[in-house]
C-alpha cells in the first residue's frame, strides 16, 4: 500500500483498483440489513470497557455460537467463554501472549500477519508446516496426528478458510481435526474470520457458515479457541471489534494478556454491535453475502483465466484467489514483478511471498516460496474489481 500511494493511489481513486483489498466491501447490499451510519453514545459508554469486554456483548457472541453451532449439545458457551478485542490481530495478539513455552504449528502458506504474530512473542517456538499445491493444500486430521507427535506441537495457528488459498476445512473432516485436538491435547487456534464466506457449503442451506464451535464437546475442556469479529463476516472493518471464544481459563488469559497490551475494545462500538449479533440479522446479512461475493467470485475467476492466470484451487471460502503467474511471460511470471508493473497500471495485487510465513526471517531468502503466486481479491465491489481486471489485460497485452 505504501507503494501504491507514493504512485498516486487513494481510496476511491476513479482509476485505481485494489484487488490486493484485505476488507469486503462495506455498502448496502440487495437484501441485506440496513447498514448502520450513526452510533449515539450514551454519557455512561464515555468510560472505559472491561478488559473482556461489555458483559452483554460477550452473553450476545456465546449465544450466537450456541444458536449457530450448539443446538441440542449439553455443553453451551455462555459470557464467561468469551473475550471482546479491539481488532482480529489484537485478539490473535493475545492469545499469542498467553500462550507457555511451547511448540506451536502453523502453515505454508498463510495470512501475511501471522509472521510478525509469531516473531514477536518469544517464549514458544513457530514450526512451519507446507501445503502442496498439487494436492489442493491438503490437510486431514491424520496428518494433523503426525504434526502434532513428530514435532511435539502445543498449538496449531491456521484460518478456516484459509488466506490467501481459499481451502476449507468443514463437515466430518473439521470435526475430525477436533477429536485430534482433544485427544492429544493440542490448542487448535481457529482464525474463523472468513467463515461465512463459503462457496462449497452443503446446497439449500441459506445462511450457511461454519465453525469447529460445531465439533467443541465440553466448551471448558477441549483445547479450541475461535477468532472471529464483525472485520469481515458483518463487513464492519472500520470498527475494529473482534472476539475470541473458548473455554473459561483461556478466555482469562486472554484478558489478563489484554490489561497491559491494549485495555480493551471501544465501549460505544461495543454497544452499538449488539443488534448485529442477532441470529436472524446475522442469517440476513451472510445470505445477501452470498449472492452478491458468489457473483464477484465467478467474475474474478473467468477474468484471470483470461489473462492466462491459473488457480490451483477454486476458492472454497473467503474472497480472495490465489493466483498462479507461472504461465505468463517472464517479466509478468514473478509475484513481485507482476505487482510492480501492475501499480504501473493502477492495480494493486499482493505478491505471493508475503505469504510464505517466516517469522524472524529464520529461513534463507533463496529458500522463499510462492514467488510466481499472486493473492487477488473480490472483496471490492464489482464496478472497481472489473476495472482493475481491465488495467491488467491491458497491462499483459502490452
Amino acid at each position: 500500500m505504501a507503494e501504491a500511494v507514493r504512485q498516486g493511489y487513494r481510496q476511491d481513486h476513479p482509476q485505481w483498483s485494489n484487488l490486493g483489498q484485505g476488507q469486503p466491501e462495506i455498502g448496502q447490499l440487495p437484501g441485506s440489513p440496513e447498514r448502520i451510519d450513526k452510533v449515539v453514545i450514551d454519557l455512561n459508554d464515555h468510560e472505559y470497557a472491561p478488559v473482556a469486554g461489555l458483559w452483554e456483548m460477550r452473553e450476545a457472541v456465546a449465544a450466537l455460537y450456541n444458536h449457530q453451532y450448539r443446538q441440542g449439545k449439553r455443553s453451551q458457551y455462555s459470557a464467561l467463554n468469551v473475550a471482546v478485542c479491539g481488532g482480529g490481530r489484537l485478539g490473535l495478539a493475545r492469545a499469542a501472549a498467553a500462550l507457555g513455552s511451547i511448540n506451536m504449528g502453523h502453515f505454508l502458506p498463510d495470512y501475511t500477519a501471522y509472521e510478525e504474530l509469531l516473531d514477536v512473542f518469544g517464549n514458544f517456538t513457530a514450526i512451519p508446516i507446507l501445503l502442496d499445491a498439487q494436492s489442493g493444500y491438503h490437510f486431514d486430521a491424520e496428518d494433523l496426528r503426525r504434526e502434532v507427535l513428530g514435532r511435539g506441537l502445543g498449538a496449531v495457528l491456521l484460518s478456516n478458510p484459509a488466506n490467501p488459498t481459499g481451502k476449507l476445512i468443514q463437515g466430518q473432516a473439521l470435526g475430525d481435526w477436533v477429536d485430534v485436538a482433544r485427544e492429544l491435547d493440542c490448542c487448535l487456534l481457529m482464525d474463523e474470520f472468513y467463515s461465512n464466506y463459503i462457496w462449497s457449503g452443503p446446497a439449500n442451506t441459506p445462511g450457511y457458515s461454519v465453525s469447529a464451535a460445531q465439533f467443541v464437546d465440553d466448551v471448558n475442556k477441549d483445547p479450541v479457541v475461535l477468532f472471529n469479529g464483525l472485520t469481515k463476516n458483518w463487513r464492519y472493518p472500520g470498527w475494529r471489534i473482534s472476539w475470541v471464544v473458548g473455554p473459561e481459563e483461556v478466555i482469562d488469559a486472554v484478558t489478563s494478556t489484554g490489561s497491559f497490551l491494549d485495555g480493551g475494545a471501544s465501549r460505544p462500538l461495543q454497544r452499538a454491535a449488539l443488534p448485529l449479533l442477532n441470529p436472524s440479522v446475522v442469517q440476513q446479512e451472510t445470505i445477501a453475502l452470498h449472492k452478491a461475493f458468489a457473483h464477484k467470485r465467478s467474475t474474478l475467476l473467468a477474468g484471470l483465466e483470461n489473462l492466462g492466470i491459473q488457480v490451483d484451487l477454486r476458492p472454497q471460502g473467503t474472497f480472495y484467489v490465489w493466483g498462479d503467474l507461472s504461465q505468463l511471460s517472464p517479466e509478468f511470471s514473478d509475484g513481485m514483478a507482476f505487482f510492480r508493473a501492475a501499480l504501473q497500471h493502477k492495480v494493486i495485487v499482493v505478491p505471493g511471498e508475503f505469504f510464505d510465513v517466516n517469522p524472524g526471517k529464520r529461513r534463507p531468502g533463496r529458500t522463499a516460496r510462492y514467488r510466481q503466486h499472486a493473492r487477488f481479491s473480490f472483496g471490492p465491489d464489482l464496478t472497481h474489481m472489473s476495472r482493475g481486471l481491465a488495467n491488467l489485460q491491458e497491462m499483459l497485452s502490452r
